[in-house]
């Protein structure tokens, strides 16, 4: 009896480029950036990932952020609002840098 899992299942696919694209890909071969074309998809691919995941990322930001406008949690921003954040930010700055200082003497 085999293991389920000791099949190994490889995809192999055919994708047609732009001249640019193959010229951009040879360039950067030729540069040593990649040893070949597979390593530049592959850059591509994981670049296009993490893009993607970011991008998954805003949207569940804006969507807490909907869901929060929607609970009345909404906060008007003024001048003086923002002031006052300005300086939260600064102090909490100050209050990590003095903490590092005294743990580096």
């Amino acid at each position: 009896m085999t293991h389920p899992f000791s099949c190994v299942y490889l995809m192999t696919m055919q994708v047609d480029l732009t001249a640019d694209q193959k010229a951009f890909i040879r360039q950067a071969i030729e540069s040593g950036r990649f040893r070949n074309a597979e390593d530049a998809v592959q850059e591509a691919l994981s670049l296009w990932e993490e893009r993607e995941r970011r991008r998954a990322e805003i949207l569940a930001a804006v969507d807490t952020a909907e869901a929060s406008l929607i609970r009345g949690e909404a906060r008007t921003i003024t001048q003086q609002s923002m002031r006052q954040l300005a300086n939260e930010v600064k102090q909490r700055g100050r209050l990590r840098r003095n903490a590092g200082q005294k743990t580096s003497r």
